[in-house]
């Protein structure tokens, strides 16, 4: 569970937080620049919260794992639903995780940082027997217990963010539609633990919103996508500074859009561009004519 850490520092803490680059459908010109901005200003660490393929293949896993071991800063690595084999169904359901072998230490590696730990939280499955199909989020009660598990660990005092794919919203607000399986009892307990924020994506438009639970409130922040597959933003990553018990987020993106332009207020059901009146859409509405492919 435990990541290589930063250099002793005093100061605020940058992190850069990426996700849904989706190579094999990845917008080449982002993630040179995304690639680029990582080198040039070495932030303290990089999360990556899942969906580095488009569909899993040998071809997708070799690039994206070339593109993330020449990052020389500490990573952090999340499992989206779409790194999970969709046509090898014995990999799927016995290794589902075999494809991630050049980066295994990266994966759900916990990156202790000065005075700041990243937490991974699994929220993809193999299968779901409450729906199909299985792209949305559940947080197990096996995945909850380990997160659980390294947050006990911790020093007395340690911030702590979380990183997941999944939003943890649990039902969609206008209809109840069922997104993230246990993702209420989940934000309940990591707000009861002191959790700073917690760091996911899935939906490919940023997002900054706070949850009330029982135990207090609860940082919800979501980067958007470095591939071609956008929702309603142009491909972006976040920026996320640490100063003492703040937290800045910055939506950075090549369209110079700014930040709460990018951003959506509401979690949707997935991925796709909006295309009904009911559909969050962050303000900027770069929606893209027609649904990007899928191959």
């Amino acid at each position: 569970m435990h990541g290589k850490s930063a250099s002793m520092h005093s100061g605020p803490l940058r992190l850069f937080h990426l996700s849904d680059i989706h190579f094999g459908l990845e917008d080449t010109r982002a993630i040179a620049w995304a690639k680029e901005c990582i080198e040039r200003e070495k932030p303290h660490a990089v999360a990556i919260t899942g969906d580095l393929t488009m569909r899993a293949r040998h071809p997708e896993f070799r690039a994206a794992c070339e593109w993330i071991t020449a990052l020389d800063v500490p990573v952090t690595v999340e499992v989206g639903n779409h790194d999970i084999p969709y046509f090898n169904l014995y990999e799927r359901f016995f290794a589902p995780y075999k494809r991630f072998k050049a980066i295994e230490r990266m994966v759900e590696s916990r990156l202790d940082l000065p005075n700041l730990a990243i937490v991974p939280l699994r929220t993809t499955t193999r299968a779901q027997w409450q729906r199909f199909p299985w792209s949305n989020g559940w947080v197990t009660q096996e995945a909850l217990a380990q997160t659980l598990a390294a947050i006990d660990e911790l020093p007395k005092g340690t911030r702590i963010l979380i990183a997941c794919h999944h939003p943890l919203t649990e039902r969609r607000e206008r209809d109840g539609k069922l997104l993230t399986i246990n993702g209420t009892r989940t934000m309940e307990t990591l707000a009861s633990r002191g959790v700073m924020g917690v760091l996911s994506g899935h939906i490919h438009d940023p997002f900054d919103l706070t949850k009330a639970t029982p135990a207090g409130p609860l940082r919800m922040i979501g980067a958007g996508t470095l591939s071609m597959r956008i929702r309603s933003t142009p491909p972006s990553f976040n920026e996320i500074v640490i100063d003492g018990d703040e937290i800045r987020v910055t939506a950075r993106n090549l369209e110079q859009v700014a930040t709460r332009d990018m951003q959506i207020d509401e979690v949707p059901e997935n991925a796709l561009p909006p295309r009904t009146p009911q559909e969050p859409v962050s303000p900027v509405g770069a929606v893209p004519p027609v649904d990007p492919p899928v191959h």
